[in-house]
């Protein structure tokens, strides 16, 4: 039976594991323990899914609640997908940030996905990886 809770912390190892598991830690610093410790301290809304205490599935976000909500990790084991973790997650993570907007950039393999439960695309989205790279 699969359990969903807001928690205020997470293992570090688990959830670098279901990153794994759920394919989004092929563009996750998976092999770099300070930055994965780094993205869970900072992080201020965190669902779980829990199969029999076993970290399944994540909602990761950044908040201020009242505003924005950016969800910047939803993984899900491989194993479990299919059967509406992904979405009850993000239900979560919407429900405990109500007034907020909730965003995310969607993974290559799942832009097909979030149409499919709801989801706004939009087109307006940019990323600056290096401050260099300002002009």
């Amino acid at each position: 039976m699969i359990t969903y809770q807001i928690e205020e912390k997470i293992g570090e190892e688990e959830f670098t594991q279901v990153l794994i598991n759920s394919t989004l830690g092929e563009r996750r610093p998976v092999d770099e323990p300070d930055r994965i410790a780094g993205m869970l301290k900072h992080a201020n809304l965190i669902a779980t899914a829990r199969d029999n205490g076993k970290l399944t599935g994540v909602s990761r976000s950044l908040t201020d609640f009242v505003y924005c909500t950016y969800l910047s990790d939803l993984a899900v084991d491989e194993n479990y997908q299919k059967m509406g973790i992904g979405k009850e997650l993000i239900r979560i993570t919407k429900e405990n940030s109500p007034k907020a907007k909730l965003i995310l950039l969607a993974a290559p393999k799942a832009v097909g996905y979030y149409p499919k439960i709801g989801m706004t695309q939009w087109e307006q989205c940019y990323v600056l990886d290096n401050v260099e790279d300002l002009k």
